[in-house]
């Protein structure tokens, strides 16, 4: 078992230190200032032993990666666990400096604990643990996506506001009268300065709520109502324009309810397991499939201890082929014959509060038959402008895809796309030049679609194409079924919660 792993000086001095097992601070100090008095210059050896524990280390410039192990660890896996510690720290810190590793001590402790977990070594690499630690969020893109589009309305009535201005001064100055809301000013070259001055300022500014005081100065304003029309307002908001100032709200409570797919469920009982799966696809936009991989995993959620020697009935209805692999501490054979997730020693207990992962499954595969939405992009030349269909279509008809969002890159400089044909609605963002296609579900009931928009350009600037969803319900039909106590077999009430993800999902 792994106790620690730690970044010291060479005289001791702790600077980064992560216990995977419960330890005092004094203990862990104590181990690493006796550390360099343990070490003989002499020899070439990278371990050095006491009678309670075995140091494994590497020297690092002025620095030592240190393991802190029991003495009946494995070496040899050790020392590989090791040289993956040592190559985490320069993808975080430019020098092997104290200093350095000082101010970037929770990326280190948070890779650290991607590389292990409650003690034990997980079968991780560089590149996995740094798309881990990204953590990449599917609901802050759509938050973002929803506030680009928010300020972007904003904007646009700020200008309709600001014509509408300039023309009640024309109409005044024309008639003679003074022009509504500026009483008081005298020459039309001051008061027409004021107003070009007013006008600047409404269509500059970055914060909408300036735009209304001119417009409405008493009552309750409404300038900033995003369902009215404008020339630079999208069309699927136009679509929502009854919904007043609701309209973006609306769109803000279905991210909501997108995050609330995600979110633990409330019910949660004393056994609860997170079945999580993430998918990463690339093909080819003639068809075919470069790559899919898959990745699940079972988490394993116990707050009681009276459920603690316990075992999960595994469903496995997969026909494609899936590697399934069981957490080191947990029966093969038992899984192998019964389908059973049980400690090899029957005796022990899972750990209570902490989400451990009992199961993982991978499916990696360039069998065209499993991608579960396929998109199908044909833009075709006609004189300047290119005419673009994309069409989608649900060939896992099991799964219900929510908050589907297809991403397609458009030419910059050449304005917004001409909306033909559209099932569901679509953004315009003219800041990335890119068009998004969002619909709320794709299940069996709407398992097909399709977008017709022109715009000019070149078929090659709309690729690549990216899909992004969140489901409630996993690619690979692999479920627990039943839960039983190890003495008895009597059953356990337990909660589940299932998503399926996107890592990465293009037609390039």
């Amino acid at each position: 078992v792994l106790l620690a792993a730690a970044v010291c000086t060479k005289a001791g001095k702790a600077i980064v230190s992560r216990q995977f097992v419960e330890m005092t601070r004094t203990r862990i100090e104590g181990l690493l200032a006796a550390f360099p008095k343990l070490m003989n210059t002499g020899k070439q050896h990278t371990f050095v032993e006491t009678e309670s524990v075995r140091y494994v280390y590497q020297p690092m410039e002025k620095l030592y990666m240190v393991l802190i192990t029991t003495k009946n660890s494995n070496i040899l896996e050790d020392l590989e666990t090791l040289r993956l510690f040592s190559r985490v720290i320069p993808e975080y810190c430019r020098a092997l400096e104290e200093n350095e590793i000082s101010e970037h001590c929770f990326d280190l402790i948070f890779a650290f604990d991607e590389i292990v977990a409650l003690g034990y070594r997980e079968n991780v690499n560089l590149a996995q643990i740094r798309t881990f630690t990204e953590m990449d969020s599917h609901e802050e893109k759509v938050f973002r996506a929803v506030r680009e589009t928010q300020e972007r309305e904003a904007k646009a009535e700020m200008r309709r506001k600001a014509k509408e201005l300039q023309q009640a001064r024309r109409d005044a100055e024309r008639h003679g009268k003074k022009a509504p809301g500026f009483g008081g000013f005298g020459s039309s070259a001051v008061s027409g300065g004021v107003t070009a001055m007013i006008t600047e300022t409404i269509i500059e500014t970055e914060k909408p709520k300036v735009a209304p005081a001119p417009a409405r100065p008493s009552g309750p304003s409404k300038a900033l109502k995003l369902g009215a029309k404008g020339k630079e307002v999208d069309n699927f908001v136009d679509k929502l324009k009854s919904e007043g100032e609701n309209i973006m709200t609306s769109v803000g409570k279905r991210s909501a309810e997108a995050a609330k797919v995600l979110a633990s469920p409330i019910n949660m009982e004393s056994v609860h397991m997170k079945i999580e799966e993430k998918i990463s696809l690339t093909c080819g936009r003639d068809g075919g499939l470069q790559n899919m991989e898959l990745h699940g995993m079972i988490m394993l959620h116990i707050s009681d201890e009276k459920f603690a020697r316990i075992r999960l009935h595994v469903e496995n209805e997969d026909k494609r082929g899936v590697q399934l692999q069981t957490h080191p501490n947990v029966d093969k054979k038992l899984f192998t014959t019964e389908s059973q997730i049980g400690l090899k020693n029957p005796e022990k207990s899972f750990p209570i509060n902490s989400d451990v992962g009992v199961l993982k499954w991978r499916l990696q595969t360039t069998e065209e038959s499993f991608i579960p939405l396929t998109i199908n992009c044909w833009p075709s030349e006609s004189g300047n402008s290119c005419d673009v269909n994309i069409e989608y279509e649900l060939q896992e008809e099991s799964l219900e895809l929510n908050d589907v969002i297809i991403t397609i890159p458009l030419p910059s400089g050449v304005g917004a796309p001409v909306i033909g044909e559209i099932d569901g609605e679509y953004r315009h963002d003219s800041r990335r030049n890119l068009l998004e296609w969002c619909l709320p579900v794709i299940d069996a009931k709407n398992k097909s679609g399709s977008l017709e928009f022109s715009i000019a350009g070149q078929p090659n600037d709309f690729f690549p194409v990216q899909v992004s969803f969140v489901s409630k319900k996993n690619y690979c039909n692999i479920q627990v079924t039943k839960v039983t106590q190890v003495d008895g077999n009597s059953p356990v009430r337990f909660s589940t919660e299932t998503t399926f993800l996107v890592d990465k999902y293009e037609i390039l």
